[in-house]
């Protein structure tokens, strides 16, 4: 089959990075996106032109009692014709707006490239949602079809529509999923899709407010994905094992998009309780080349005993939350491996990132991705921020090649935000960041998280950094506590660690070694034992503990919490 234009250009770009994947100057100097036209379809473009009759797995899905399913990538081109044809004759189409509220398990995957064959809109959505929340999300993405598992159906009966209602494992009063599989592979033709046409509608995890309904097109995820692939240094013919949740962007970024413009077999470990032991011997046994996990489980590898470095692992990836300095060196000096940190959004694809073979300055996420226009701009003055500085991180809206291919084209229906999210002529992230001579961005918090105690400005994150190193604790979460003296002072909220007690001891022991780690004006002043508050994909929200702080401080008795230990308490204070 001769390629077309689009599949040819997208591969030069794409081979283009594999050979620079550890010359980083080079790459930023020389790399353009490709020109994919106007109609391109990353599933019958990109991932049928290699797949048909491409016998390398495509996917591998081992289960937590070690059972294993591997599929070709003929035969995910294959099934997902299947699918798509089942979809299209409950009356999908180009344009349509589909629920993907799947597992870990082929039929995610083949829904999505099904869907994509269609020119329709993936809507991809958690398990973890409820009835009120699946109200607002059909409502507002205007869902035409849902793809859920039996187990599910349930929550979709409060939900009104006439949606088309398809169920994997089969219920009363929905399509049987199974029904895909039944008869000849149906013919499917290029929807004839417009580049610019929408693809994906993500809601964020609303850590602050409502969820935001972020659209992205045919290019800017699929294409756009190629600055990911970079930064997670894939190959054709890698296996790659990212950890993460189906339903959020960063599943779609390294499960999906970036490994299968690798031509990389995507493997996934579908545990229901964390083990560690376990992981580990999925990376020995599956001979995994890259693997990219959350800060939270490289510090449960950490303490389960890394042991030794698997034999095919070639890099190693932190993401989804910014990665503490202590992890970095703990698996350097078990493995020999640099985790490389990034940063990215669901608004947009990997932006900056440690690249492969490049050196990691302690605690930086890195420098701009290739092809990706970041800059820092002032909050206060809304200027640029040039050489070494602080600034927030932004996408430069407006340069030699227009804007950024990695961007989404916005909030649907919430010009208010696109306005705010856009405004002075960059895409606003809400992180702030300082910048060195070299040019490594190292993260310091949120706009809305970094606050003021004795004047000086606070990054939680900092503090965070310091309070994990200590061995009693598993998560911090930093935030400001009203004080009549300093206006306010940091308070820690802590989850300990298995096998430490929310003790007075326990206590004056973190206050202490946080003490000894912390300038004076950094200190950590308060300390509080709590179960963190988080979103429904696993990110705290600082946001109620600060809100809890405020009403402690304006009660007429402006009493502490029970649980809560002052650096005072201990003679700490000073």
């Amino acid at each position: 089959m001769t390629e077309s234009p689009a599949t040819t250009s997208l591969r030069a770009a794409r081979d283009e990075l594999i050979r620079l994947r550890t010359s980083y100057d080079e790459a930023v100097a020389t790399f353009r996106w490709p020109d994919v036209g106007e109609r391109f379809n990353f599933a019958h473009d990109w991932f049928d032109a290699y797949a048909r009759g491409n016998d390398r797995p495509g996917l591998v899905i081992v289960e937590e009692d070690g059972t294993r399913a591997s599929y070709t990538f003929d035969e995910l081109a294959t099934r997902s014709d299947r699918v798509a044809g089942l979809l299209r004759d409950q009356g999908v189409g180009r344009g349509d707006s589909v629920v993907i509220m799947l597992g870990n398990q082929v039929e995610l995957w083949e829904s999505m490239l099904a869907v994509i064959k269609l020119g329709a809109v993936i809507m991809p959505t958690t398990t973890a949602v409820g009835p009120a929340e699946l109200v607002d999300r059909l409502a507002r993405g205007g869902a035409k079809a849902v793809i859920a598992n039996a187990a599910d159906v349930a929550k979709f009966e409060e939900v009104p529509g006439s949606y088309a209602r398809v169920a994997v494992g089969g219920a009363p009063g929905w399509v049987d999923y199974a029904e895909a599989y039944a008869g000849e592979a149906p013919r499917l033709d290029h929807p004839g899709n417009a580049s610019s046409d929408r693809l994906l509608l993500y809601f964020t995890s609303g850590t602050t407010s409502r969820p935001k309904l972020v659209e992205h097109t045919h290019v800017s995820y699929p294409v756009g994905h190629l600055s990911t692939m970079y930064w997670l240094g894939l190959e054709p013919g890698d296996v790659h094992l990212n950890i993460s949740s189906p339903g959020w962007a960063k599943h779609a970024w390294s499960n999906f998009f970036a490994p299968w413009l690798a031509e990389a077999t995507v493997l996934v470990y579908n545990y229901a309780r964390f083990d560690a032991s376990a992981l580990l011997d999925q990376l020995e046994k599956e001979q995994v080349t890259t693997f990219c996990a959350p800060p939270t489980v490289w510090r449960m590898l950490i303490n389960a005993d890394l042991g030794g470095r698997p034999a095919a692992l070639r890099e190693a990836i932190g993401a989804g939350e910014p990665l503490n300095p202590e992890v970095i060196s703990q698996v350097e000096r078990h493995w020999g491996l640099t985790i490389r940190d990034g940063f990215g959004q669901t608004e947009c694809t990997a932006s900056v990132a440690n690249t492969p073979g490049q050196p990691v300055v302690p605690g930086s996420m890195g420098r701009p991705l290739p092809g990706v226009p970041v800059v820092l701009v002032d909050p206060a003055t809304g200027e640029l921020v040039e050489g070494a500085g602080e600034g927030e991180i932004c996408l430069a809206l407006e340069g030699p090649t227009g804007r950024p291919l990695t961007l989404m084209t916005g909030y649907q229906g919430d010009e208010l935000r696109n306005a705010q999210a856009m405004a002075g002529g960059y895409y606003h992230t809400g992180d702030v960041a300082s910048r060195d001579e070299q040019g490594a961005i190292t993260y310091i918090g949120r706009t809305d998280d970094v606050f003021k105690a004795s004047d000086y400005k606070v990054s939680p994150f900092e503090l965070e950094s310091v309070l994990i190193e200590h061995p009693a604790v598993a998560e911090a979460a930093v935030v400001p506590a009203p004080d009549e003296v300093r206006l306010a002072v940091p308070k820690a909220y802590v989850a300990l660690a298995p096998g430490h007690e929310p003790t007075a001891d326990t206590a004056r022991d973190i206050l202490a070694f946080a003490r000894e780690k912390l300038p004076p004006y950094l200190r950590v002043r308060r300390l509080e034992f709590f179960e963190l508050p988080k979103t429904i994909s696993g990110k705290i929200r600082r946001v109620e503990l600060r809100h809890r702080e405020e009403e402690a401080a304006q009660s007429a008795e402006r009493t502490r919490s029970p649980g809560e230990y002052r650096d005072e308490d201990f003679g700490l204070r000073g």
